[in-house]
């Protein structure tokens, strides 16, 4: 093989695995780690450099275990309506200020008593906010939506807007809107079921 693409494929898979080693999202980063280490596997073969091989086919089969540990570990979700007054809703909001007001800058961080502030527990950790208002009956408008970036897999989302739609239909809402915010949030929220309106900068969800 051409010198000149065998130096191409090194350098691909050395940026593959630089790049995996800045996400914060644990799954994203070994997925990453993943391929980079397989294009260091093909690499290492090509070039006769078995030891650099060996080691990134081992790193594959370490981040496939850690991945099927991830996808069929059993986890613990909960649903916890809060005061949106309250001490501790305030400390978690303020630990992820600069995280949201990245991703959702529209959120001003006022809290109001008539709120619907709900935080979703993974593993009795806080890893979702939800704040939203009633705009009408029936009808509550998103203030925030947030996920930490170590979580966002969808498995918070699936529980908060699929698992739980009945958690929202006894407190009498039947339709949720949220504005699109940054492309990663959009995305988001069409594949968690929003649907966009006409004419207008944001999803709808429909209950029922």
């Amino acid at each position: 093989m051409d010198s000149f693409i065998l130096e191409l494929i090194g350098y691909l898979a050395s940026i593959l695995v630089a790049i995996s080693l800045m996400m914060s999202n644990i799954v994203r980063l070994r997925i990453l780690n993943l391929i980079g280490a397989l294009t260091f596997t093909v690499y290492g073969a090509l070039i006769d450099a078995w030891p650099v091989a060996f080691m990134n086919a081992l790193i594959v089969g370490i981040n496939i275990y850690y991945l099927n540990q991830m996808r069929s570990r059993n986890e613990f979700f909960k649903w916890l309506r809060v005061n949106s007054d309250g001490e501790f809703l305030r400390y978690t909001l303020s630990y992820h200020q600069g995280e949201i007001r990245e991703n959702q800058s529209e959120f001003d961080f006022v809290l109001n008593a008539g709120d619907i502030s709900i935080l979703v527990l993974r593993n009795t950790i806080p890893a979702g906010i939800l704040i939203g208002r009633i705009a009408e009956p029936g009808v509550m408008q998103v203030r925030l939506d947030f996920v930490p970036p170590a979580y966002r897999d969808f498995k918070i989302g699936t529980f908060l807007w699929s698992d739980h739609r009945q958690d929202f239909l006894d407190l009498g809402i039947h339709t949720i809107d949220a504005r699109q915010g940054n492309d990663e949030h959009q995305s988001y929220l069409k594949k968690m079921g929003f649907k966009p309106l006409l004419d207008h900068p944001i999803l709808r969800l429909t209950l029922k």
